[in-house]
């Protein structure tokens, strides 16, 4: 870390340390249960190769970005960027980053955390043995069973925030230090056990054609949008998360090579998840890989019910939901709870029970959209919906793009140099000119693209200027 850069927080004890961190904030719902269930939705091999495109062109230049601000910093998103800001003596308006970083962080971890909370609920489920067996009616009943029920899905919400903010409130080192190096390898060694039971029960020749066969004419605006939006989703850029753990991150500590191994365990968790799902899938011809949420939560407990050794495999299943939803939720309130004791006008259990409350009351909101709050609409989108649209779409991208703007436009070459500490000359101009260039025009084209088709506002789309 440069001298400019005062130290405020802990930092991680090594490099490896912040790769589980930074690892565990992109592994979670977003590569388990989204990333299966989108790439079926939109058409399977091609909604992938463009998703790794996004990973690799998109999401690892601005990552990089985003680390830099927040070691440079050595402080929470908010007070990074004024930091960052007061520097170079940028307009204040710029100070806008942290601030939507944090709003981005707390309304994702709302509904993330019923969604995780569902996980918790079946895993109870399988362990009393009442999916044993179970049918497709049975599945889907149990299933509307608790959307029907507020009272089963607040409790289990209640039950994953308490678990979210018990370990940040323990601290850096203590608390999200000591949990990552639990958490990850129990997710991994989950992971490849899932994998091994689906190549020996599912059909594995059909999942891998289905993921990898590639098929253009299934891709439209809006997958391409939804491609982009998860790749900004799963990595947990723009939101603060990564930019808090860098602000942890040893000062000798390479950026890109450690951001590089993040990305690629992150989209390789991701793939593993879909070899893992779809093989069951497909040795199921009533199970479509198109159910969306409802493929983890109706059709793979059909499925589980009814293979053999399906209840110990599907307890794996859920377990591994939940680890990963576990270890992606404490990095998404980290830079609140990180900024309120900056200020020094709350602890760390303080600050960790005010936003752990405000987190679970706009939770009832998704709770709600699922019964009295349904026809509720706004856009044409529940309560749930839309903050779902509203984060993975809007504030993440463009969170992503101004990041881009300011480390590639703004923050002084040299110092941007000293940071990264890239031996290579032209690796460095090359990053910086996808940063300055490249990044910003495809976050904002695409996501215009998919405005456009999603909401049907033609004059938006780029392509319809050109005929």
């Amino acid at each position: 870390m440069s001298d400019e850069a005062g130290e405020v927080h802990e930092t991680w004890n090594s490099r490896w340390t912040f790769i589980m961190a930074a690892t565990g904030s992109a592994v979670g719902l977003g590569n388990i249960w989204k990333f299966p269930y989108i790439a079926g939705e939109n058409g399977g091999g091609a909604f992938v190769l463009v998703y790794l495109a996004c990973i690799l062109t998109i999401g690892i230049p601005v990552m990089i970005a985003e680390v830099l601000m927040g070691r440079w910093g050595r402080s929470s998103p908010v007070h990074t960027m004024y930091k960052l800001v007061d520097d170079i003596k940028a307009p204040r308006i710029w100070h806008g980053i942290g601030w939507m970083g944090v709003a981005a962080g707390i309304i994702i971890l709302s509904y993330y955390s019923v969604i995780a909370g569902w996980a918790i609920h079946y895993l109870i489920q399988m362990i009393s043995g009442n999916i044993q067996g179970i049918d497709g009616q049975g599945a889907s009943d149990l299933f509307a069973a608790m959307l029907a029920s507020p009272a089963t899905m607040i409790s289990f919400h209640t039950v994953f925030m308490l678990m979210t903010m018990f370990v940040v409130i323990a601290g850096v080192t203590k608390g999200l230090g000591k949990a990552v190096r639990i958490l990850m390898p129990l997710l991994m060694v989950m992971l490849i056990v899932l994998l091994l039971f689906s190549i020996g029960v599912g059909d594995f020749p059909a999942a891998v054609k289905y993921l990898f066969a590639v098929d253009f004419s299934s891709l439209s605006g809006s997958a391409i949008l939804t491609a982009l939006g998860h790749a900004f989703f799963t990595l947990s850029l723009g939101m603060g998360a990564i930019m808090v753990y860098g602000s942890y991150m040893p000062a000798h500590a390479p950026i890109g090579k450690t951001v590089l191994t993040v990305a690629g365990l992150d989209t390789l968790v991701a793939l593993m998840a879909g070899l893992a799902i779809f093989p069951i899938v497909f040795a199921n011809e009533a199970i479509a890989p198109g159910e969306g949420p409802g493929l983890l939560f109706v059709s793979l407990p059909i499925a589980f019910g009814n293979m053999p050794g399906g209840f110990v495999f599907g307890f794996v299943f859920f377990a591994l939901i939940t680890v990963a939803a576990w270890s992606s939720s404490i990095s998404l309130v980290e830079p609140a709870v990180a900024w309120l004791v900056e200020t020094k006008k709350a602890t760390r259990l303080q600050s960790g029970i005010i936003f752990g409350l405000l987190c679970w009351l706009l939770g009832l909101g998704t709770v709600l959209s699922f019964g009295a709050w349904e026809d509720i609409r706004l856009l044409g989108l529940n309560f749930f919906e839309f903050a779902d649209f509203l984060t993975a779409n809007i504030m993440l991208p463009l969170g992503g793009l101004l990041m881009a703007v300011f480390v590639g436009w703004k923050m002084h070459k040299e110092i941007v140099r000293r940071e990264l500490d890239i031996d290579s000359d032209f690796i460095f101009k090359l990053w910086r000119w996808i940063l300055r260039v490249f990044s910003p025009v495809a976050i904002l084209w695409v996501t215009m693209e998919g405005l456009s088709h999603i909401f049907g506002w033609p004059w938006l789309s780029v392509l319809s200027w050109f005929g």
